[in-house]
């Protein structure tokens, strides 16, 4: 633990000292920051998918330097201390956790789960749904939208269900494509896509992580593709897309 404090108050030290000598730290503020710390998110993001343990190590010191730093500025604009940052999240657990701190007993990991949403309402959440960012990438919203309403009961029996509302989805999307409105078909996509976000929550997947994976190999198979048409002195462009496909297959058959 003493090497963990040591290490933490290293980083302090040096942050304090860039603040106040480093003039591209002199200039920062929470504002600028701001785009930064979304791109080392999204770095943390690939090296978990990835499951690149070295990757993982330095993008989340690089996200807990940028924790510090806006600890620094929040103290500069006299809004709070990093002690006061770390004691909030310390108190907040305690309160959220009674099963640990208290005497409130709990049966398994959903039972936690709604005991937590069922706090946060008591202390002024207006709805559960309250704590998903406006932000959010949309596939990551519909996960987390989908998993606030389960605390509330607001969900399916089983995955046969799931699956008979995407087939339904499924229905009223064709219906739409039929009638050729333009802003009926992207409403029943939307509702399509939600549903498999839906299925694949049920299923015990990731869906943006899953998505993510078919995206990179995507990028990889097409990638080799081009690789493959070049070696043939031949540019994909150039190409049917007959010729295009047999290439693909036989990069999947590899």
């Amino acid at each position: 633990m003493s090497d963990t404090i040591n290490s933490f108050d290293r980083l302090v030290r040096i942050m304090d000292e860039l603040r106040e000598q480093c003039p591209w730290d002199k200039k920062q503020t929470i504002q600028t920051l701001r785009t930064l710390t979304i791109e080392e998110m999204y770095e943390l993001a690939d090296a978990i998918t990835d499951e690149d343990w070295k990757g993982i190590k330095e993008e989340l010191g690089d996200l807990l330097l940028h924790i510090v730093f806006y600890a620094r500025i929040g103290r500069e604009q006299n809004k709070f201390t990093l002690n006061e940052m770390i004691n909030g999240i310390c108190d907040k657990l305690v309160h959220r956790h009674p099963h640990i701190y208290g005497d409130v007993k709990v049966n398994n990991e959903e039972d936690v789960k709604q005991n937590w949403e069922k706090l946060k309402l008591k202390e002024g959440k207006k709805s559960v749904l309250g704590g998903v960012p406006v932000s959010l990438p949309a596939t990551v919203k519909a996960i987390r939208l989908q998993e606030k309403a389960k605390q509330v009961g607001f969900e399916w029996d089983n995955t046969n269900q799931v699956w008979d509302k995407v087939k339904e989805e499924m229905d009223e999307l064709q219906e739409a494509i039929s009638e050729g409105n333009n802003a009926k078909i992207e409403e029943e996509f939307g509702d399509l896509v939600f549903s498999l976000i839906n299925y694949a929550r049920f299923l015990h997947i990731d869906a943006e992580n899953s998505l993510e994976k078919t995206n990179k190999k995507f990028i990889s198979r097409f990638t080799q593709m081009e690789n493959l048409a070049l070696a043939e002195g031949k540019a994909l462009s150039e190409m049917s897309l007959e010729e295009m496909d047999n290439i693909w297959n036989s990069i999947k058959k590899k």
